[in-house]
Order: structure tokens, then sequence, then C-alpha cells
């Protein structure tokens, strides 16, 4: 039968609700520390919106932007003079790379540890094999599968201080923590030019600058609806990164049944687990990102053990049959916008 695929462009998990987006840039004055400048730049795959408040907004944007198009140019896994396109290729070649790189290599690895292996960056070529990275979407049988999967294993990276080593036919992808942590230094970026108070919206990864924005009230986030446009919920947040991920962002259909983008590293096929999009909320972007995707394949037991188990994130899982599971910590910031069944963990 033929193959009927569909894909969404990277929607966005969140939504806004402040009304701070333009493509072009609004000039801000001394004298009015509520002017807004607005900016945009389609980097790592998606649409990135930076908005700033006050006199320094439009230096702190372009900081901004030049930050991120330079973390692409190290980290992208297509782009030939990337050091992750050089790691991939280098076959069982021992490589040299930058602090940044080996740092963030370092930290995804920590993550695929204290996740139970929820978040595995060596996956890159069972993605390829569906068509997740192409659009060219197929459904490959259980002998590629298994290939593929013996070709992964973030144990057999060989990672030392800026030397690192792949098994020959190995690829990694630090897609699932790269925008998250080019969130965090653009978000420097624009406290060095003196900017206190800024949104950046990185393709539904939400970061923002300051306690609140410049009228003194505090960021208001909408939760995206998985089945549908528009938000299904708010969270009033600080200075703090809001990350989803969810199986809607990318998926095919194929003789009635739809393959969704995010793979559980155990299977190598979609992931199961019970969820159609999870949301870490935490201070730091990197940490958020690969939260987001983990709590995604590890399912709300798995989620809610992993958070018991932690102290430095919050959470919004929303179950497949509609239901949402929030964490305490956001409980008097949250509020659901269409009728749900909701349940609050507490420590």
């Amino acid at each position: 039968m033929p193959e009927i695929s569909r894909v969404l462009p990277m929607l966005m998990c969140l939504t806004l609700l402040t009304s701070c987006a333009s493509d072009k840039a609004v000039s801000s004055t001394a004298a009015d520390p509520n002017a807004k400048s607005s900016g945009s730049i389609f980097a790592m795959d998606t649409y990135i919106t930076v908005t700033a408040y006050g006199e320094n907004g439009d230096a702190g944007i372009s900081a901004a932007k030049d930050e991120i198009s330079r973390l692409e140019k190290m980290w992208s896994v297509t782009d030939e003079n990337s050091e992750i396109y050089a790691v991939d290729h280098a076959g069982s070649a021992e490589m040299s790379i930058s602090d940044e790189t080996a740092e963030l290599i370092e930290f995804a690895l920590d993550m695929h540890e204290r996740t139970g292996g929820a978040l595995d960056i060596s996956l890159y070529p069972v993605l390829c094999a569906w068509g997740f990275t192409t659009g060219e979407y197929r459904v490959p049988d259980d002998d590629e599968i298994a290939g593929l999967l013996a070709r992964t294993g973030v144990g057999k990276i060989k990672l030392s201080g800026n030397n690192i080593t792949l098994p020959d036919g190995m690829e990694i992808d630090l897609g699932a923590v790269a925008k998250g942590c080019a969130g965090d230094k653009a978000a420097a970026a624009l406290k060095e030019s003196g900017v206190e108070c800024a949104l950046l919206d990185l393709g539904g990864n939400i970061q923002t600058v300051g306690e609140t924005k410049p009228d003194g009230k505090k960021w208001k986030i909408g939760i995206r609806d998985p089945y549908g446009e528009g938000s299904v919920a708010t969270l009033e947040i600080g200075e703090s990164a809001v990350i989803t991920s969810g199986g809607y962002e990318r998926y095919f259909e194929e003789d009635g049944v739809v393959y969704k983008h995010i793979l559980d590293p155990k299977t190598g096929r979609p992931a199961e687990s019970g969820l159609v999009s999870a949301t870490a909320i935490g201070k730091e972007g990197r940490y958020c990102d690969s939260l987001s995707t983990s709590l995604y394949v590890l399912g709300a037991e798995g989620a809610e053990k992993l958070w018991r188990e932690s102290e430095d994130f919050d959470m919004v899982l929303i179950a497949e049959d509609g239901s949402f599971i929030i964490t305490e910590g956001i409980e008097d910031s949250f509020a659901l916008t269409v009728p749900a069944e909701m349940k609050v963990l507490k420590r």
C-alpha cells in the first residue's frame, strides 16, 4: 500500500501570550525602559525570535543572533564544516574538539545516565532510517533497526578532555540539547549587552531574561494544544526556561499508523509512553531541553520518578487521554484553559 506521509513544520510547543514578536526591529530609547526591540533568525532548523526591552535592546538582539549562528555552525549535524559533522565522519579516528563542544557532549552523556538512557545522542542513524531527518519517511523492518541499534550506545563514546573517538559507523546528534544551550548562551549575550528584560523563542523553546516584564508582571506562557492550535494552559514564570517536546512536532502516517519522531533508545522505534507532550521548567535551557525529550520517552511513571529524584525542575505532562500531571512547584502559577483532569504531584 503506498505510503501516506505528513509532517507538521516545527510548530511552537509553547506560545508567548504577551504579543512581542516582530521581524522588524523597533528602536529603543534610554528614556523609555518599556521600548521594545524585536528580531528574528532562522537557525537550528527553526524560526527564532528575540524580543528585548530598553535602550540596549537592538545591540542585545544582534549579539544574541550572532551567538546562535556561531553555535549552529559548530553543532550542525549536516553542515560539512561543523565540528559534529567532522566527528561523525572521522571513522574511528580520534578528533580534537572545542571546549564548548566537549562540554556539551559531556553534559549529554551525564544526562543519558541521569535519565536511565532516555536521552541518547547516538540515535542519529536510526532517525535517518525513519526519514525524520530528511522527510523521506519509511518504516524500517526489525532487522534493519536491530542492525542500526548495534551501532548506537553512548557508552562506546570515548571523550577525554577535548579529544573524542566514536566507533566506526556511529554518528552523534546534539539536537536534544543544542537548542537549549543556544538559548542559554543567547540569554547571556543579551545580559552582556546591558539587556535586563528579554524573551527568546527558539521554535517553541522559551527562555526569559529578567524576573518580570517591564510592567512588573511575570511572563505569561501558553502550553500548546498537542491536538490543534492555541493553548491548553498558561504558566506564569520569572527568569526561566520552559521547553516542551511532543510527538506532534514531526510525524508521518503509513497504513493507518502514525509514527512520531521521538524515538525510544531501547527499541529504535517511536516512543509509546502514553504522553502526547512533556514540558520541563527550570533555570537552564540545555537542562530543560534534554529533560523534555527524556520525560516524554519515560512516560508519566518514569517522569515522576525522575522528578522525585531531582530538586531542580518542574514539569507539565499531557497524557493521551487529555489529562494533565503537573508538579507542586508551579501549582500556583499554572492554569488550565480547557476542561481537563489534572493531578498535582507533591513531594
